[in-house]
């Protein structure tokens, strides 16, 4: 009777699921089993950005889908990039409730929104490779382990960001082949001191840097390019795969952007390291909603 109890309770839950990442915000009103509503917003990262921003969303979230949006939701739960701290979750908890007091509120960084997503409750490595790079070992309930994440100016290897900051120097620095960089000059039209000053005075330099990725997928085909590429998952999978023991017998699952559409590349590199690679997805939307729906 209390099995079946529990069953009900959670098939009947409204749950509210947000996925932030530095660039979108994905909401996802799941009600038991059905997708009832999903929408994107701008991006939040709390490491960058004033609260004030997600103050701002969470307003608009609400001026387009009203009151009864803020009545329904039983259960939120918030996966952001940024929110490895404790500060940064209670400053996110904060706002989410004064929107949505009702609500039972639970706020998590994107590792393990890729967790719950690629593994489940399955044990496994769990890496991002989006606009920024991250991994871990999950046990099928809790990370037992996390890989040094050191940021965009640091770290981030194989990361979007370092995709695209390898296309633009090779660019500047002349080591692109000719017929490559007169493509990218077509479809930048980037003059140095330009680029300088949107990176130096951009407020996400990752995003933008980012954005010069775009060019290395169409074009993934190019040998020059597919070694860039090469060469950037190499140091991914050094710095955030090798460094953990049992990564040979464990599927090396993967989240975003990057990973999804260079996937052939980077499956190429996960095998040349003797690996196994598990699952693949653009966005931890379609895994979580499946985590939550079982």
């Amino acid at each position: 009777m209390h099995s079946f109890l529990y069953f009900c309770r959670k098939l009947f839950v409204m749950h509210l699921i947000i996925d932030s990442g530095s660039t979108k915000m994905e909401w996802i009103l799941l009600d038991g089993k059905t997708v009832k509503n999903r929408f994107t917003t701008e991006g939040f990262n709390p490491n960058y950005s004033d609260i004030q921003c997600l103050e701002n969303v969470t307003l608009s979230v609400e001026a387009c889908h009203g009151a009864s949006l803020r009545d329904e939701i039983q259960s939120i739960h918030y996966y952001g990039t940024g929110c490895g701290t404790e500060k940064n979750c209670q400053l996110i908890k904060e706002v989410l409730q004064r929107h949505f007091p009702q609500a039972e509120i639970t706020v998590t960084h994107d590792l393990m929104a890729a967790c719950h997503a690629v593994l489940g409750h399955e044990k496994g490595i769990a890496c991002i490779l989006g606009t920024g790079s991250n991994s871990c070992v999950y046990d099928g309930e809790r990370i037992i382990e996390r890989a040094v994440s050191l940021g965009y100016l640091v770290g981030d290897e194989g990361s979007g960001m370092h995709i695209g900051r390898e296309v633009v120097r090779a660019y500047f620095y002349g080591f692109m082949p000719e017929d490559l960089r007169q493509q990218f000059a077509d479809a930048f039209h980037l003059e140095q001191k330009d680029f300088i000053q949107q990176l130096y005075h951009n407020e996400q330099p990752s995003k933008y840097l980012a954005s010069f990725a775009k060019f290395a997928g169409e074009h993934q085909d190019n040998p020059f390019i597919h070694n860039l590429v090469v060469h950037c998952f190499d140091e991914f999978i050094k710095a955030f795969v090798l460094r953990f023991g049992d990564c040979k017998s464990l599927k090396i699952s993967f989240i975003g952007s990057v990973a999804f559409h260079f996937q052939d590349i980077l499956n190429e590199c996960i095998k040349s390291h003797d690996l196994t690679m598990g699952e693949v997805m653009t966005s931890p939307a379609a895994g979580l909603v499946r985590y939550y729906s079982e």
